[in-house]
């Protein structure tokens, strides 16, 4: 099973797909956000499914949008796999590295991603999200975690190397923060319907290999990077938890950076797979 969002952006409504054929959920929820989350809305959309009381959708022609609503923040983990900490030029951490991206930067699977006017190192990441489903505070465990999970997705961590580092004054964020940097989705799994520990990440450019790695090489597994997060901050349900990058990227030397015109696909095994095209911001 699979929530989707689809619509124009901003006019998005919420869809169930089940064995290919594609559910209204508008009588469940009016979307697919932290409300409907909170509220059970997975085991809720089960039920209705299996009663028989969820209409068939057309949906012919229908954008793809993230698959969760307005998320209240958007949480990433930085070095998250050994190889990419390498790559990057630092061992791998003790602790998560923590940034965020601002929520504005949550786009669907296949928008375009708008290069900065003064941006040439931009650069893929192809990432497994948690979608949070319940509150998440002081968790006492790492097994605790599984528990505010309500999904997960395709995240394009998309960023720009020299505002990230260059300019960063010591933090991230200017370099993950630009409008359409996170393409998301296109669809949010249930958690207990995947094993977040045993997904293959790969991404492109121009249909050339770039990443190709697995979440087993994390090196801190999903369900301790909720537990640590919860520690210093409360997740709230429909926020989104960028989990780390394997090796591949333009940060290396061994790839160009993105271009206008170049074509990024992303996808994880078991969750979907996304295609943006790469074009540059155009300032009146």
């Amino acid at each position: 099973m699979e929530l989707l969002r689809l619509g124009p952006f901003g006019s998005e409504k919420p869809y169930l797909r089940n064995d290919g054929v594609v559910y209204d959920l508008s009588s469940l929820t009016p979307d697919i956000d932290g409300v409907f989350l909170a509220s059970d809305g997975i085991a809720r959309a089960r039920t209705a499914l299996a009663a028989g009381d969820l209409p068939v959708a057309d949906t012919a022609g229908l954008r793809t949008g993230a698959p969760v609503a307005r998320p209240g923040a958007v949480v990433c983990i930085g070095m998250n796999y050994a190889a990419h900490a390498t790559e990057s030029g630092s061992a791998p951490p003790e602790h998560p590295v923590v940034f965020f991206k601002h929520p504005n930067t949550v786009v669907g699977p296949d928008d375009v991603v708008l290069l900065p006017p003064d941006a040439e190192k931009v650069d893929w990441e192809v990432e497994l999200a948690v979608v949070i489903g319940r509150a998440a505070r002081y968790l006492p465990s790492a097994e605790a975690a599984r528990d505010v999970i309500a999904g997960y997705a395709v995240s394009n961590d998309v960023s720009e190397r020299s505002f990230q580092i260059e300019v960063s004054g010591g933090q991230w964020s200017k370099g993950k923060c630009a409008e359409t940097f996170n393409p998301l989705g296109p669809a949010l799994v249930p958690a207990d319907e995947v094993d977040p520990q045993a997904l293959r990440l790969r991404s492109s450019v121009n249909g050339a290999p770039r990443q190709d790695s697995s979440t087993a090489d994390m090196v801190f597994p999903v369900f301790e990077l909720i537990r640590d997060l919860s520690q210093y901050m409360v997740l709230e349900p429909g926020d989104v938890v960028n989990t780390g990058t394997p090796e591949g990227v333009a940060l290396s030397g061994r790839f160009p950076y993105l271009a206008e015109g170049d074509e990024m696909e992303i996808e994880i095994e078991g969750l979907g797979r996304q295609r943006q095209r790469v074009e540059r911001t155009r300032v009146r």
